[in-house]
């Protein structure tokens, strides 16, 4: 197990202690080497050629954005298949499966152009709701089997108890499946704030652009800086170790309880 966290934890050493060195010192002495004095302005340049505190609040408030409608439609969506059992039940698992495995460089096309006709080029909101309803047919996925297996004796004991169906969803459905919802949670804010090809493509501006957008501008095509880039990358990536740190327990208590029924 040592050895094991050891090698996973390799990648992120090298690149904190690059984050702190100078160029010279890096091109001396290699990016395994320790420092030879810990340049701490390096994170603060890196911060201000990327206009990071624009891009972090651009990646927050679409990354959470995604989330809700992401799990709002695939709550919706999970319900009426799995639990109100509609029509054409497998096909549309069937559709909501198949979206899943497209690759996203089929939908950049077709998406460019509804963007174009729709004015939401360019735009964060319109990022936030295609991010978030293609994330919902993983989620819809997901849910309707969760809910296939749902006890329907406590919804046939709410509804003799005059309970409808949004009482039913609202103080049946949605507490009991807290735990798989908060896991679907975490998984849609990291998917979010690493996108990379639809933000690329449908969010050009300077003010709009996203996290990772910003990271990848530090990379050009003749030049480079190892260690401006080591400090890029150590900044996109703190926020996911705060984000883990903060909902640890609740990611481990929604994986527990999807295992054991």
């Amino acid at each position: 197990m040592g050895v094991f966290v050891t090698a996973f934890l390799a990648p992120f050493l090298v690149i904190v202690l690059n984050s702190f060195k100078t160029s010279a010192d890096y091109r001396k002495n290699g990016p395994l080497s320790w420092p030879e004095s810990w340049n701490w302005g390096v994170l603060g340049d890196v911060w201000q050629r990327v206009d990071f505190t624009q891009k972090l609040t651009n990646s927050l408030t679409t990354s959470l954005g995604v989330v809700v409608v992401a799990v709002a439609l695939a709550l919706f969506n999970a319900y009426a298949i799995g639990i109100g059992r509609v029509r054409w039940r497998t096909p549309l698992l069937v559709f909501f499966l198949g979206v899943n495995v497209l690759p996203q460089e089929g939908l950049v096309y077709p998406v460019y152009y509804l963007f174009k006709q729709f004015g939401l080029y360019d735009d964060k909101l319109g990022y936030t709701l295609l991010v978030g309803i293609v994330y919902s047919a993983f989620g819809t996925y997901l849910l309707t089997s969760v809910f296939s297996g749902f006890p329907r004796e406590l919804i046939e004991a709410a509804s003799l108890d005059g309970a409808g169906r949004w009482t039913i969803l609202w103080r049946i459905v949605l507490p009991m499946s807290w735990p798989t919802l908060s896991v679907m949670c975490v998984f849609f804010f990291v998917w979010s704030w690493n996108e990379f090809l639809y933000p690329v493509v449908l969010l050009i501006s300077n003010d709009n652009q996203t996290v990772p957008l910003g990271l990848s501008a530090m990379q050009g095509q003749f030049t480079s800086d190892p260690t401006a880039l080591s400090a890029a990358a150590l900044l996109g990536i703190l926020p996911m170790v705060v984000f883990f740190f903060a909902f640890q327990r609740t990611l481990t208590r929604g994986m527990a309880a999807g295992a054991v029924k």
